[in-house]
């Protein structure tokens, strides 16, 4: 049966110790709380997972210990891209993936190639990768933006290898050229939280999220009544979490999710340089929000 990816993916954030070292308790205590929270897969080592700073050693740890503490039997996605195709394909065909459903590939970053070098990376990433991959485009972050035309051109030449994309352009006219023209069985996922209900609401698949790390019960909420079109139950459940949601963003990601997570007591604020935990002013921000909402 092919992979369905509609509904909330939650991009987790890896927890650490105060030592600096990966919390695998509070790790479990995360995957049980966004479970139960009613998120409908679980992605490992994307961008608010910090993978950038972390060894092979503990992206592989870290991916086997979310396998083996699934209580909800979810899909598990995990993030595997990068800058330099060849060492992207060599992670592919040497990363252990058992109980993984896909991967998450984000655009090239820093080299900035144009669309042709798009096309070029992600067809070799496609040819050679043993799942299935949701593509995942996030300008702000990586310095190039994947156009609809490339997205729609690889999900075309690679039916059932390219299955989905993340779509954190913030543009939501590119989202619905995708969504207009994409082949029967692409999923179109949101890649920002605070315009996952428009998406939705245009047609698209849902969302793989920051926000449902520390809020999955009322961000899942939302999404599932858009996906079912109750249009008037999501739209308040939507305008609550809209300021935290910015807040989460504002000192970057996962500075302010982390300070959330912080702040309801499910770990520790700690994050890898270069990145710092989130000043004090903004945790007050984030801690009024969480408290006048109920969250």
């Amino acid at each position: 049966m092919s992979l369905n990816l509609r509904g909330v993916g939650v991009a987790l954030v890896t927890p650490f110790t105060d030592g600096g070292q990966v919390d695998y308790p509070a790790l479990t205590a995360l995957i049980e709380h966004v479970t139960t929270g009613g998120v409908d897969y679980l992605v490992v080592l994307g961008t608010t997972g910090e993978p950038a700073t972390m060894t092979t050693e503990e992206k592989h740890h870290v991916v086997r210990h979310c396998v083996a503490h699934n209580i909800g039997n979810l899909p598990i996605v995990v993030g595997i891209g990068g800058n330099n195709t060849a060492e992207v394909i060599r992670s592919l065909q040497t990363f252990d993936l058992s109980g993984v459903s896909a991967i998450l590939s984000v655009t090239p970053y820093y080299n900035k190639p144009n669309q042709n070098g798009l096309f070029a990376h992600f067809s070799a990433v496609l040819e050679a990768s043993p799942l299935p991959v949701i593509l995942y485009n996030v300008p702000g972050r990586t310095g190039v933006n994947m156009t609809a035309e490339t997205t729609l051109k690889l999900a075309h030449a690679f039916p059932g290898k390219a299955i989905a994309v993340k779509e954190a352009s913030g543009n939501l006219s590119q989202a619905a050229y995708i969504l207009r023209d994409r082949p029967e069985g692409f999923f179109v996922l949101s890649g920002e939280d605070n315009l996952s209900m428009a998406t939705v609401a245009m047609g698209g698949d849902g969302v793989i999220s920051v926000s449902a790390n520390a809020f999955p019960d009322t961000f899942c909420c939302m999404i599932h009544a858009t996906l079912a079109g109750n249009i008037h139950q999501a739209a308040p459940l939507n305008l609550t979490l809209h300021e935290v949601t910015d807040l989460l963003f504002a000192e970057g990601n996962p500075v302010g999710v982390k300070a959330a997570l912080a702040i309801k007591g499910l770990m520790a604020n700690n994050l890898r340089l270069p990145l710092v935990p989130a000043s004090e002013a903004l945790c007050q921000k984030i801690r009024y929000q969480i408290d006048k909402y109920g969250l």
